[in-house]
């Protein structure tokens, strides 16, 4: 019987669905709860079969999921959700049907990992994955509820972002003028890559993934629409392309690469220049583990720390870019994060924290006469008792003396 209450100053919607399964939705009005209340007593005129059994198991459930899941995200993530489930989910919870699966077991379960001396990281993984594969479930409406959800604040595994801005390795400027003309000298066929990590913002992936084409010098614009990986073509890591901006530099440096691309195809008697804007002496992509081990010699020859990575120039590109005021609006752009919540979250210990021309800004034009004015109209005003009825106070002597007049 579908009815609607007020409980904690909020109206609940009290219903049962198409499949029989009890639900509740909160609204802020009453107004509004009848509304809901309509349109899912519409909705349940519609017979309609649930399209999983209600007493599946997790092991069954995790199958159909990983199916479904797999159509919409990449290879790497579907391998971390299998190994997560096979390796820590399945061998306890696979028989437990996933309506019956209690906040406490999966709280229980996490708490073991954590004391057994599982890396935070590792119970990081597999968490968020049963977390996915819960609210899955409650879209298939198996589940009115993920008994997983906010475990991950209780049990200290979602890290704050002072936390992960903490782990961050960004070279300062004078760092990254260090290493990029050591990088020259040392290995000149990777140096526009190192440039344009420092200058674009692009992940590894993304650069291992730039063509020819992908290149826009007129208008200074890199058009990031795929990502080298695994030896494999994907798309980037947000799902979609994007356009960063050239720096004047790092297009030029890119114009010079063009060039000596097309001698070098002559030199070595290639068909056709490779169309891979940073490759091997062969033409074909680079490899991620050939270039970290370049990296790591050239921060040895700058005598730099060595626990930069190429990863790193990313984390310079925004670091640098948010030190000197720029928009984290354009940051973000930059750099293809979801939102600039992320941006923020992951940078925000460089951002300027005080900037006095920002207030100064606000002044009006009058400058000085302005200030004249304000003085005067201040100095008539204490000539003058105040009409308001309240006693006015002899604040000339010691002001913890007050004396009434």
């Amino acid at each position: 019987m579908a009815c609607i209450r007020k409980r904690r100053g909020k109206w609940v919607v009290d219903y049962r669905d198409a499949a029989g399964i009890r639900r509740w939705v909160t609204r802020q009005t009453r107004r509004q709860a009848e509304d809901v209340l309509e349109e899912k007593l519409r909705e349940t005129r519609q017979p309609t079969r649930p399209a999983v059994d209600p007493d599946i198991t997790l092991a069954d459930y995790a199958t159909r999921w990983l199916q479904l899941v797999g159509a919409s995200v990449k290879p790497r993530t579907v391998e971390s959700h299998e190994f997560a489930l096979r390796r820590h989910l399945l061998p306890t919870l696979g028989r437990v049907k996933v309506r019956q699966l209690a906040k406490g077991q999966v709280k229980t379960l996490l708490a073991e990992r954590l004391t057994s001396g599982l890396v935070p990281a590792s119970v990081r993984l597999f968490y968020s994955t049963l977390r996915a594969l819960l609210y899955a479930a409650v879209d298939d409406g198996i589940i009115v509820a993920n008994p997983a959800a906010r475990l991950g604040r209780q049990l200290r595994l979602v890290r704050p972002p002072a936390a992960r801005q903490e782990e961050i390795k960004a070279m300062t400027r004078e760092q990254l003028a260090r290493f990029v003309a050591t990088a020259i000298q040392v290995a000149p066929r990777y140096a526009p890559l190192f440039l344009l990590l420092a200058r674009a913002g692009m992940r590894v992936g993304e650069a291992f993934g730039l063509t020819w084409d992908d290149l826009d010098f007129p208008a200074r614009e890199i058009r990031v629409a795929r990502a080298f990986s695994g030896g494999q073509i994907e798309t980037p890591k947000s799902g979609h392309g994007r356009t960063v901006d050239m720096s004047q530099q790092l297009a030029a440096t890119l114009r010079r690469l063009h060039a000596d691309r097309k001698a070098e195809t002559l030199r070595r008697g290639w068909r056709e220049m490779p169309s891979w804007v940073f490759c091997t002496e062969a033409g074909t992509p680079l490899d991620k583990s050939k270039v970290g081990k370049v990296f790591r010699l050239v921060l040895k020859r700058a005598g730099l720390p060595l626990h930069f990575s190429p990863h790193g120039l990313r984390h310079t590109f925004a670091s640098l870019l948010l030190q000197m005021s720029m928009s984290p609006a354009y940051v973000q752009r930059q750099l293809g994060h979801a939102s600039i919540k992320l941006t923020v979250d992951t940078y925000g210990r460089w951002l300027p924290m005080g900037n006095k021309a920002a207030v100064d800004a606000l002044d009006e034009g009058r400058g000085s006469k302005l200030v004249a004015e304000l003085g005067e109209a201040a100095g008539r005003a204490s000539e003058v008792p105040e009409k308001s009825g309240e006693p006015c106070w002899d604040r000339t002597s010691d002001p913890l003396l007050k004396r009434q007049v």
